[in-house]
């Protein structure tokens, strides 16, 4: 079974450590296997490609490289935040933003 994570493809993240630490930028993909986040912007690499189909010219691409989750924190109005879990009224699991309690949508 897959691990369930705090942060999903679309929501907007701080990087709390490593090269790019401060930085925010919007997850673009998750990779639950290996608990690894590719954020817009960040992390960029350069990645050198043989001529193909696509790309006829070949040469060097450059491309988001994922981050691990651990390192990234949800935004929610600005202000980074811890993400919980409480039952909302429908009885539904949902997350919530610890230091407003605000429901995430």
């Amino acid at each position: 079974m897959q691990k369930k994570l705090h942060i999903k493809v679309g929501d907007t993240v701080k990087v709390l450590s490593g090269e790019h630490r401060g930085q925010e930028g919007k997850v673009l993909t998750i990779d639950r296997s290996k608990e690894r986040a590719t954020v817009e912007g960040i992390n960029i690499v350069k990645k050198h490609t043989k001529p193909d189909a696509a790309n006829p010219q070949g040469g060097v691409v450059e491309k988001e490289a994922g981050l691990h989750i651990s390192n990234l924190m949800l935004v929610v109005n600005g202000t980074p935040t811890k993400v919980g879990r409480s039952l909302n009224k429908d009885g539904k699991l949902v997350r919530i933003a610890k230091k407003t309690g605000e429901e995430i949508k």
